[in-house]
C-alpha cells in the first residue's frame, strides 16, 4: 500500500516553491507515492473539520503530474501560505469548532494562546498522511520539529529570502531577493540622478541584514544600513552628502533593512504580532530618509521594495536549489530517515538534524563583512568563503 506525503509552504512567499513542490511530487509519483497539498501552511491541518461538507477541498489538494504540470513557470504557492502556529493559537483565530464555549468578554479578559497539536496529530491519522514535507522559514519549519518530536515524519526544506534558517547555507528564495533588489536599485537610479536626489531604498530583513548587505554590495549603493548595526543619523546624513557631491549626477543611493534602527531608536514595526511573535516591520526607510531631508536641506526618494523582492519567476540558483532540495528529500523519504532538513554547506548538498533550526541564529559577520564607520559592506577576502559570502 502507497505511503501519503503531505507537504505545504509556510510564511512568507518565494521564488522556487512551485518548482520545489512539483518536483517532489514528480518523484513521489515515480516511486508510488501519493501526494496530498496542505492549504495555508500549517492552517490547513489546524482548521480543517473532519465534520463539514466541504472541509477537505477547503484545505487540501490532492496533487499529482498533471496538477502541476506548469507551477514551475511561476512564483509564488500554488497551495498558499500563512504564519499559522498551531501550538499557539489565540483565541479570536480559534476555528469555531475547536472554540470552548465562553462568556461574553472572555476573549478580552484572557488573551491567551491554546496549543492545538493533538487536533493537527488527529487530522494527520485521519488523512492517512505519514510523512509531512515542509517548506518554509524558521518558524514555519520550529512547528515541524515539534510534529517530529510527537512522533511525524517530517523532513524539512528551508526557504527565506532572509537566508536565516539556522544549520544551512542556502535557503531557496534568496538569490531571486538579492537580483531583484539589483535590478531595482539600479532601475531607481535614473529618477535619483535625474531629479539630483537622495535615494533611501527598503528591502526586507527582519533580523538578518544579509539581502540587505549582498544587494548593496552588488549594487554599488553608496551607504547600506543592516539590521545589526544601527546607525546615527547625522553621520549618516554627512556621508551621503559627500557621496553626493562626489557624483557627477549629484546623486546618491541609500540601501536599509527593514529591521534597521536608530542608535536609542526601536524598530519600526506596526500592528498585533502574528502567532510567532512578531509584528510587521516597515517604515524605517522613510524615517531615515526624513532624518536626511532635515539634516541636510535636500530633497529625498523613499522606495519600500518589499514584496517585489520576492515576487515573480525564481532565477536559475533558485531553480537548481530548490529542485535539487526537493529530490533530497524524496530521497530521504525512500530511505526511511525522517527529523531532518535539507541543507547546503560549503557548497554541497546534505542534511541536518531538524532541530538545528532551533540551535542558533544566522547573523551577518559585521566584523568580517561591514563597515561600521562608513556604513558599506566591506569584504576584503573571499578566499575559502561561501559562494553568497555569509
Amino acid at each position: 500500500m502507497s505511503k501519503t506525503i503531505g507537504i505545504l509552504t509556510g510564511g512568507g512567499d518565494v521564488p522556487g516553491l512551485n518548482p520545489c513542490i512539483k518536483a517532489v511530487v514528480h518523484r513521489a509519483a515515480d516511486e508510488g507515492y501519493k501526494v496530498l497539498g496542505i492549504r495555508r501552511g500549517w492552517g490547513g491541518l489546524l482548521e480543517f473539520n473532519p465534520n463539514e461538507p466541504g472541509s477537505f477541498s477547503n484545505h487540501f489538494m490532492p496533487l499529482d503530474k498533471q496538477a502541476v504540470r506548469t507551477i514551475d513557470r511561476t512564483g509564488g504557492t500554488i497551495l498558499h501560505t500563512s504564519r499559522t502556529n498551531p501550538s499557539k493559537v489565540k483565541l479570536k483565530d480559534e476555528p469555531d469548532f475547536l472554540r470552548d464555549p465562553v462568556h461574553p468578554g472572555a476573549e478580552a479578559a484572557e488573551p491567551r494562546t491554546r496549543d492545538f497539536t493533538p487536533h493537527v496529530l488527529k487530522n494527520l491519522e485521519d488523512l492517512g498522511i505519514e510523512i509531512i514535507v515542509p517548506i518554509g522559514g524558521d518558524d514555519t519549519l520550529s512547528y515541524g520539529e515539534r510534529l517530529h518530536r510527537e512522533g511525524v515524519e517530517v523532513i524539512a526544506i528551508p526557504k527565506t529570502m532572509d537566508n536565516d534558517v539556522f544549520g544551512t547555507d542556502y535557503c531557496i528564495g534568496f538569490s531571486t531577493a538579492v537580483t531583484r533588489s539589483v535590478q531595482f536599485i539600479h532601475q531607481l537610479r535614473t529618477s535619483s540622478g535625474s531629479h539630483e536626489r537622495i535615494a533611501v531604498v527598503e528591502l526586507f530583513g527582519r533580523n538578518s541584514g544579509e539581502t540587505s548587505l549582498i544587494s548593496s554590495y552588488l549594487a554599488g549603493v553608496d551607504r547600506a544600513l543592516i539590521s545589526e548595526v544601527p546607525f546615527d543619523p547625522e553621520r549618516l546624513a554627512k556621508l551621503v552628502m559627500q557621496d553626493k557631491r562626489a557624483n557627477p549626477s549629484n546623486y546618491a543611493m541609500v540601501s536599509i533593512s527593514e529591521g534597521a534602527r536608530m542608535i536609542g531608536g526601536d524598530i519600526v514595526e506596526h500592528g498585533e504580532a502574528d502567532p510567532y511573535g512578531h509584528r510587521k516591520l516597515g517604515g524605517i526607510g522613510m524615517v531615515a530618509s526624513q532624518e536626511i531631508k532635515t539634516l541636510t536641506g535636500e530633497e529625498t526618494i523613499y522606495q519600500q521594495l518589499g514584496y517585489l523582492m520576492r515576487s515573480g519567476a525564481p532565477d536559475a540558483v533558485d531553480l537548481m536549489v530548490s529542485v535539487n532540495y526537493a529530490h533530497m528529500a524524496m530521497e530521504l523519504v525512500l530511505e526511511g530517515v525522517s527529523g531532518r532538513m535539507c541543507a547546503l554547506r560549503d557548497g554541497r548538498y546534505t542534511h541536518v538534524p531538524i532541530s538545528e533550526i532551533t540551535k542558533g541564529l544566522k547573523r551577518v559577520d559585521v566584523d568580517e563583512l561591514y563597515d561600521r564607520e562608513e556604513y558599506l559592506p566591506k569584504v576584503r577576502r573571499v578566499l575559502a568563503k561561501p559562494m553568497f559570502l555569509y
